[in-house]
């Protein structure tokens, strides 16, 4: 019995010690996860857990390290673990179980999970875009094919990613082995920090062997995701926290990012300072310039963010100053990841996101900036590009050639770039062709003025019939547009035409009728050009936008009659008193006329008057009970000719 009694003694001893050394371990382990240390963290995680010490957090601890590190097929393992374990988990892991899924090409049970994400996650603009595009493996199937993809031949075993362009060469960056003797290690991924290299761009697209760029901007720490200024005289780019060998660190103690810039002086970069909209607090990334280089966009997870991190743009003001970021908004971003975005050449932003409908990790989308600064629907860009993992940091030049990085099976290491040719346009194009004709005798027009407005009346395009009266105009898929014929001796025609979302033509042929009417001294060009009479909004002197569309023909009739002189007269109906429609046919009349100066006529060939109800046409004076468009008849507007040669 004594020897019994000392043998579970030593046991229970044995035992407890190996608790104890287990705690030890997982305190130590938890302690890596929370400096961010994630591929240490990943190792001791899975050496515990290969002793049969798990438990939830260990086992949500090792997927998140996995997943922020885009080992998506890992995490995968893990989060399903824990989902075996316990059913019932907080929202954002079964979106991100979602996400790891679709790694492994499991769009079925990743859907599933989606739905329990729905469920549970409340307002979610994920679950709201999940909702919205139930089909996006069909709608991305259709926006697929339409880049040829290869390897860009400049990759290494390390990380390689994000790409810019420097006139003919490529700049990116990289954690590749330079030959140091200590070499200094990132413990999110245990790979070498990441510098800038660059790459000749040879005549048959082939890239020279990389070497370091910008001995100035390499430091110690991370650098990455530049861009540059058309003359090649500035750059901005990401870096970790780090200027003039100072550390920055927020309240956690850790270096965050910041965008930074610097000029070109001779051959060396210099000048390196921080952007105004830094912060120690929170983090700053992947810059991107608009066309005309008065707008950055870039990343960041500053306060007020909706996700994990944002896009946002920033006024880049004429004296080298910026204004305030502006946050892109839910049009654009969502509770996930939103970044690395890049505008073209036309307009369009690409950017990568994990918060959408997608392939799985980050996919690349793209949004076509309307001219108001708006973003039109955003677009998965479709495979090849994108694929189960993660997929970012896409360029497109002007000969629609570009490079994107991607951590997808088969590279050569952790992340690698790819170069990409377009054979297809993403944006649903159709063409709309047209023949005009006289109205009475089907002849055909040619030399007919034809011009192009989009659904806000802004001109875009204007052309000539050919010899055979023909037009032809490219217009975008699921838009409204404004089509208005112009000739000598005819009245002005327009039509409004609603482009649908299918490929191919439309046809729309229009007719014009012959001017009856001489332009002679008491021509009431209103009447000529059939203009409505109502253009203003009602008790207001403003041009609207559908109004100005209208004067444009009386501008175009005065161009055609140089020697032409008018008088602008505006008329009220008989409600309200007469001094108040005195004043304000008086100002209409008045802004008519300043109208039609600003758009090219001269003061000396108009003149103005207000009415007033002076001269009503109808029954409807004071107290006469009358409809509405009996009331809108005397509610007009005339361009009466006094002068012409």
């Amino acid at each position: 019995m004594k020897i019994k009694h000392v043998f579970y003694s030593t046991l229970f001893s044995i035992l407890a010690l190996h608790g104890y050394s287990q705690k030890n371990k997982i305190a130590a382990a938890n302690k890596q996860y929370d400096l961010y240390s994630y591929s240490d963290a990943i190792a001791s995680y899975e050496s515990i857990a290969n002793k049969g010490y798990i438990d939830e957090q260990l086992l949500k601890n090792i997927g998140n390290a996995y997943y922020f590190n885009a080992k998506l097929e890992k995490a995968a393992k893990w989060y399903g673990e824990l989902f075996v374990m316990n059913q019932e988990q907080e929202p954002e892991y079964y979106y991100r179980y979602s996400q790891c899924l679709k790694a492994t090409e499991d769009y079925v049970k990743a859907d599933k999970m989606m739905q329990q994400f729905n469920k549970k996650s409340g307002n979610d603009l994920r679950a709201k875009l999940f909702e919205k595009h139930k089909n996006y493996l069909k709608e991305i199937k259709e926006n697929s094919g339409r880049y040829t993809i290869a390897d860009a031949g400049i990759n290494s075993e390390y990380s390689d990613f994000g790409s810019a362009l420097l006139g003919n060469k490529l700049v990116f960056a990289s954690a590749r082995d330079t030959g140091s003797i200590s070499k200094r290690v990132f413990a999110w991924n245990n790979q070498s920090f990441t510098n800038l290299y660059c790459s000749d761009i040879k005549e048959d697209g082939s890239l020279s062997k990389p070497k370091r760029f910008g001995n100035k901007i390499n430091s110690k720490f991370n650098e990455s995701s530049v861009v540059f200024t058309k003359d090649g005289k500035t750059i901005y780019f990401t870096r970790n926290n780090f200027l003039d060998g100072k550390k920055g660190e927020d309240d956690k103690k850790i270096t965050l990012l910041k965008i930074y810039k610097a000029t070109l002086k001779g051959d060396t970069w210099g000048d390196i300072t921080e952007l105004p909209f830094d912060s120690d607090q929170y983090s700053t990334a992947h810059p991107a310039l608009s066309p005309d280089e008065k707008t950055m966009y870039f990343a960041s997870d500053m306060p007020g963010s909706l996700g994990q991190s944002d896009l946002y743009k920033v006024t880049i003001n004429d004296d080298g100053s910026f204004g305030s970021p502006i946050n892109l908004g839910s049009k654009i971003n969502t509770e996930g990841r939103e970044s690395f975005p890049f505008m073209s050449d036309e307009n369009e932003l690409y950017f990568s996101s994990d918060g959408r409908p997608g392939l799985g990790g980050l996919d690349i989308y793209v949004a076509k900036m309307e001219n108001d600064g708006d973003f039109k629907d955003v677009q998965n860009i479709g495979a090849p590009i994108n694929g189960p993992e993660d997929d970012f940091a896409f360029i497109i030049d002007k000969s629609r050639k570009g490079f994107f990085s991607s951590n997808r099976k088969g590279g050569f290491g952790y992340d690698d770039i790819y170069k990409f040719i377009e054979t297809r346009r993403f944006i649903c194009e159709k063409e709309l062709d047209g023949i005009i004709t006289d109205q009475k005798t089907s002849r055909i027009l040619a030399g007919t003025k034809v011009s192009l407005f989009d659904e806000k009346f802004h001109l875009l395009k204007e052309s000539l019939t050919d010899e055979s009266g023909h037009y032809n105009f490219k217009v975008e898929c699921g838009r409204k547009y404004y089509i208005r014929a112009e000739k000598e001796d005819y009245k002005i025609k327009e039509a409004n035409i609603s482009v649908d979302n299918s490929r191919g033509k439309m046809d729309l042929l229009l007719a014009l009728e012959k001017q009856i009417k001489p332009i002679k001294v008491g021509t009431d060009l209103a009447k000529t050009v059939n203009i409505p009479s109502i253009y203003f909004d009602l008790d207001k002197s403003i041009i609207r936008e559908d109004a100005a569309i209208e004067l444009e023909k009386i501008v175009d009739i005065m161009k055609e009659h140089p020697t032409m002189k008018v008088d602008v007269r505006s008329h009220t109906d008989s409600r309200e008193s007469v001094q108040y429609n005195k004043k304000l046919s008086e100002q209409r009349a008045k802004t008519t006329m300043e109208w039609l100066v600003k758009n090219g006529i001269e003061p000396s060939r108009l003149t103005s008057k207000g009415y007033g109800k002076s001269q009503l046409v109808n029954k409807c004076s004071d107290g006469v009970k009358c409809t509405e468009a009996e009331h809108q008849a005397n509610r007009r507007s005339e361009f009466i000719v006094t002068k012409v040669e």
